[in-house]
Parts: C-alpha cells; sequence; structure tokens
C-alpha cells in the first residue's frame, strides 16, 4: 500500500520530574531530509533523533520539534567562583585596614556578593537521557507513520480513479484509430478527382499514397504500449515498498505517448481526446508528487 510524504503526529508525556512534548511533521520532498529542534542541553541527542526518524521513511521533508522541561531542580547544581570569592575577599581586607576597622569580615559579608555563586546544569547520563525522549519519540513516530499510511490509502484510491478515466479516453482515441486513415483516403481520392476533372484517376497510385499515409499516421504501436503502462502502473501501486520515484517516471512514460499520438493523428476527435488524456496524466501527476 502506498504512503503519502505529508503527516503528522505528537505524543506529550508527564511525569512528576518532566514534561515532554514531541511533534513531527513532514511535507513532499525529492529526497530524505530531516531537520530536528530541542534544547541546547539535550542537543547532543540530535542525531540519534534524526536516525530513528530516518529508519522509518524514505523521501520527505521532516520537522522534529521536542520540548522538554524540568519540574524539579534536580540537573542543577549551585558552586563558588573561588577565584571571584578570593578577589572580593581581599578588597574589603584592603577597605577594613585603610579604614582602620576593627569588625571581623564575616561570611554574611561575603554572601552579599551573589555572583560568586554560579548555577551548573549537571550532565545528565546520556543513555538516561535518550531512553527519557524515546519514551515520546516512539508513539509520535507511530502516530506520525499512521497518518502517512493514511493519506497513502486516500492518493491510491485516487490514483485508480484517474487511471481508469485515463484507460478510457485510450479506448476512445482505438476505437476512432481507423477513421483516420478512412478520412484521408476519402479526402485524397475526392482532391484528386477535382484536379483531375474527366480523367481517370489511377487507383494504384490512390491505394500507394493512402498506404504511406496510413503508416504515417498509425498510432497501434502508442496504444499497445499506453496498455502496457497501465499494467505496469497497477504492479507499482501494489507494491509494499515506497514507490514515489518509479511513478514519477511512470507519468512521463504516459505522456511521451500521449504526445505522439496527438502529433501523428491528424484528427479532430482524437485530438480532443489527446487534449483530456494530457489533462487527466497532469493530475495524476500532481497527485504522484505525494506518494513516498
Amino acid at each position: 500500500m502506498l504512503n503519502s510524504m505529508t503527516g503528522y503526529g505528537r505524543c506529550e508525556h508527564i511525569d512528576e520530574s518532566k514534561k515532554i512534548v514531541i511533534d513531527i511533521r513532514s511535507v513532499n520532498h525529492r529526497y530524505s531530509d530531516v531537520t530536528v529542534k530541542m534544547p541546547r542541553m539535550y542537543g547532543y541527542l540530535e542525531d540519534k533523533v534524526r536516525e530513528y526518524v530516518l529508519a522509518g521513511i524514505s523521501r520527505g521533508k521532516v520537522d522534529v520539534f521536542v520540548y522538554i522541561e524540568n519540574y524539579t531542580n534536580d540537573d542543577k547544581a549551585v558552586v563558588l567562583d573561588e577565584a571571584l570569592l578570593m578577589n572580593y575577599h581581599s578588597l574589603l581586607k584592603e577597605i577594613k585596614e585603610k579604614c582602620d576597622i576593627k569588625e571581623e569580615i564575616k561570611v554574611s559579608d561575603m554572601t552579599r556578593f551573589s555572583d560568586i555563586f554560579i548555577t551548573k546544569q549537571q550532565e545528565e547520563d546520556k543513555e538516561k537521557a535518550w531512553q527519557m525522549i524515546l519514551t515520546c519519540l516512539e508513539p509520535a513516530m507511530n502516530d506520525f507513520l499512521a497518518m502517512r499510511s493514511r493519506e497513502g490509502e486516500r492518493l491510491y484510491n485516487d490514483l485508480k480513479e484517474k487511471e481508469a478515466r485515463i484507460q478510457e479516453i485510450a479506448a476512445e482515441i482505438e476505437a476512432l484509430s481507423p477513421a483516420v486513415v478512412e478520412e484521408y483516403a476519402k479526402k485524397l481520392s475526392e482532391r484528386m478527382t477535382e484536379l483531375l476533372g474527366e480523367f481517370k484517376v489511377d487507383e494504384g497510385r490512390l491505394l500507394t499514397e493512402v498506404g504511406i499515409m496510413a503508416d504515417r499516421v498509425c498510432i497501434n504501436e502508442e496504444l499497445v504500449r499506453l496498455k502496457s503502462h497501465f499494467v505496469e502502473l497497477d504492479d507499482i501501486l501494489s507494491e509494499n515498498e515506497p514507490v514515489g520515484r518509479k511513478l514519477d517516471f511512470l507519468v512521463q512514460e504516459l505522456n511521451r505517448e500521449t504526445n505522439t499520438i496527438g502529433s501523428k493523428a491528424n484528427h479532430s476527435g482524437i485530438t480532443k481526446l489527446v487534449v483530456e488524456m494530457k489533462s487527466e496524466i497532469e493530475k495524476l501527476r500532481e497527485q504522484i508528487q505525494n506518494v513516498e
């Protein structure tokens, strides 16, 4: 079954210490391109998140948003800037001596300088952090892939409908194709009779000209190749793997055969049908751009 390149998945996980929200969304793209945005302190896990997502897709522009909010301060530690502390202490001693202050320098005096305390983010265990993100990433990815699958099913049905209409038009063209030569033979005979007047038309020469024209405007080969392309289209649509590139190539072939039919068959009815067929093939091509 087909998968669409567009999809969306989300998971929100909350416990007593953290809140994690992961959004995954994708749009059409010629190749696979995954962008991950997450808190800086967990930046070292971006590659793992990207690899995890890439393992589930083959094409598409995917954006992954990871939001993490800590409810506790277990990941923070306060440390002392010893160099700054000693600098403050030296300055206070200097002030004390110069101003002849008898009081001793107390701890409370030093703690007034808040910049001697530095709050540092404690380094979290990398594997533990990955498992924490994975608890939310996995269901978000499952949700994302499920939506791509549902969209793919709708694409499949739409592509089959468009294929059926193109086949109908091809059958109408095939039914009209003998009339191309018949009309040419009739017009040629009438033209020669008009030009020759009372002289008898050379039937042998007329048949030769009609034969040459018949070979020039014959579209049987193109119609046969169109039918083979329809069989191939059905085979591709039934594959259980990404087929977007194959379908794109096949649509080019359908267009090529249709253009050849239009250039060879000098018939107003066929020309009208060719225009309609090209319109339907273009609709088919537009939808295929969504297929993974």
